[in-house]
């Protein structure tokens, strides 16, 4: 008998992402929660739903008591805490998209909800399910490097996606959304604490939103890009969506609902100009942590990149361990014998990987055929982090 999941919140991540990879792996997609009738339509056709499995709020699915197996809950990021506590309070089992909530008073009450609870939350940081950073955390299982001092590592946004994301997008402005630390970063910020294998003790960071801002829009630029005459423009939303498919991530954001990428460009926000000052996050920001066991951790964000990928170094005190994560190529140097060590640890599929790998895992443990793929306290440390970092950001 498969697992019967259902999906709370139906856009990218939730309808596309983890809907599809559960389907793939044999789970059933049995109850869809969207208040967006057409994009619910449209991913309830994929699963044969009918109108009796499908809600406008999660109230009222939660309302017909335990119905399934486990939920998903992607919702947008100001909307996680309700729904999962609702789920944990019928001991559901929870998939939590990241990031969980926007406060430490949020951390708090999801730690509550799951100890009174049977279910346990996964919070999904994929990255941990890829093959590339499970190779590097076998490595510093091994010994290779002796005993870790510091790990520097760089989350390459690009700076298309940025625009796509960050400017013109969901998340664009904090609030109703997560900084861009906590909604890009949070990823990275767990990997620090899984590599550290230690909790974060003290945090430091600065950094700003020093380009997407009015007074370095070009002469002569219009609110849009579909009429206006600037040439040249990194941002040029025509350029940028005239590369993908589609139905391909960036653009299936675009035309999901039915809509051509040309209409979402005239009429809706992925068409505006990044220069019009609807955004408010920041777009470059450095973060330096220490952890409890005296490791410590440089962290740069920044839209500024040509790719869009994540490079790191792990220092040891009997070697360095060198990452780049679209490549896969990892480079191991051993202080002791001079020896250098090169080999591929990529993988298909997006985030490398880790969307379909944590996917898996979850399932795994729903059938009590492994353990949960990471504690809800453990992860909930990257968001600990980032609202200490944004502190300090924000404070100086």
């Amino acid at each position: 008998m498969s697992v019967r999941v259902a999906i709370v919140g139906c856009g990218n991540r939730g309808g596309d992402v983890y809907a599809r990879h559960l389907a793939e792996q044999g789970a059933a997609v049995t109850h869809l929660v969207e208040p967006n009738v057409a994009r619910r339509n449209e991913v309830a056709a994929r699963f044969g739903l009918g109108t009796e499995a499908c809600f406008d709020h999660w109230d009222d699915f939660f309302a017909l008591g335990r119905v399934a197996d486990a939920v998903v809950i992607a919702t947008p990021d100001d909307g996680h805490v309700a729904p999962c506590v609702a789920a944990l309070a019928l001991d559901y089992d929870v998939l939590l998209e990241k990031p969980v909530c926007l406060d430490e008073a949020g951390l708090d009450a999801l730690l509550a909800a799951e100890t009174a609870s049977v279910g346990r939350v996964t919070v999904c940081h994929v990255l941990r399910a890829t093959s590339f950073f499970r190779e590097i955390r076998r490595v510093l299982e091994t010994g290779a490097l002796g005993t870790l001092i510091g790990i520097q590592h760089a989350e390459n946004v690009a700076h298309w996606h940025y625009a796509h994301s960050f400017v013109r997008g969901n998340w664009r402005a904090s609030p109703p959304a997560a900084p861009f630390l906590l909604a890009k970063a949070c990823h990275d910020l767990d990997l620090l604490r899984w590599f550290a294998g230690a909790p974060p003790r003290r945090v430091h960071s600065a950094g700003g939103l020093h380009h997407f801002r009015p007074e370095h829009a070009p002469p002569g630029a219009t609110d849009r890009c579909v009429t206006c005459p600037v040439v040249g423009c990194p941002s040029d939303a025509r350029q940028i969506y005239a590369r993908f498919a589609p139905d391909e991530w960036p653009s299936s954001v675009l035309t999901g609902g039915g809509q051509s990428v040309q209409h979402a460009l005239e009429t809706g926000p992925y068409g505006e100009c990044v220069y019009l000052g609807h955004n408010n996050v920041a777009d470059h920001q450095a973060v330096t942590v220490e952890f409890e066991n005296g490791v410590t951790a440089q962290l740069t964000v920044s839209a500024f990149t040509h790719n869009n990928t994540r490079t790191l170094k792990l220092l040891g005190s009997h070697g360095e361990l060198r990452g780049h994560m679209e490549t896969g190529e990892l480079e191991l140097h051993d202080f002791r014998t001079m020896e250098v060590q090169r080999w591929s640890a990529a993988s298909s599929g997006r985030h490398g990987g880790g969307d379909a790998g944590l996917v898996g895992a979850w399932l795994t443990a729903l059938l009590r055929q492994g353990p949960v793929p990471t504690s809800l306290a453990e992860s909930l440390d990257s968001h600990r982090m980032a609202f200490a970092a944004e502190r300090a950001r924000l404070g100086n």
